[in-house]
C-alpha cells in the first residue's frame, strides 16, 4: 500500500516538472527564471479613464513615463494627445483649489463641484 503512494507521488511530481519544462519550452523562457528572476518593472499602465457618452471613453495611458490621451468606443479609435510628460508631484484638491482662488478674481462658471473620475491605478 505504501509503495503505491510513493510511485502515485512520484508520477505526479514529474507531471508537474514535465508540465512546467513544457511551459518554459512554449513560452521561450529559463525553467528557473520564473522563480529566482527579479520581475521587469511595468512600462505600460491606465492612468484614469472617463466616459463621454455611452459609447465612448477617454483613456489617459502611462507608457515608459510618458502620458497619451486616446478616445476609444466610437466608430474608430482616436488618439488626442500624444507625448504628454508625466506630472511630478501630486496635489491634494485643497492645495489645487487654495492655487486657483488665489490666482482668479471671478466667480465659477458652474455652481456644482467637479467629478472625481477615480484614483491612478498603479499609484
Amino acid at each position: 500500500m505504501l509503495t503505491w503512494f510513493f510511485l502515485i507521488l512520484t508520477l505526479a511530481i514529474i507531471l508537474v516538472v514535465g508540465g512546467l519544462a513544457a511551459r518554459a519550452y512554449m513560452t521561450g523562457t529559463p525553467l528557473t527564471g520564473q522563480f529566482f528572476a527579479p520581475r521587469p518593472e511595468k512600462r505600460l499602465a491606465v492612468i484614469e479613464q472617463a466616459s463621454v457618452d455611452n459609447r465612448r471613453r477617454l483613456i489617459l495611458i502611462r507608457r515608459d513615463g510618458v502620458e497619451h490621451l486616446v478616445m476609444t468606443g466610437g466608430p474608430v479609435d482616436v488618439v488626442i494627445e500624444t507625448g504628454i510628460n508625466a506630472p511630478r508631484a501630486r496635489h491634494t484638491p485643497a492645495m489645487l483649489n487654495d492655487s486657483v482662488e488665489s490666482s482668479t478674481t471671478s466667480q465659477a462658471v458652474f455652481n456644482r463641484p467637479a467629478r472625481s473620475f477615480g484614483q491612478a491605478v498603479n499609484e
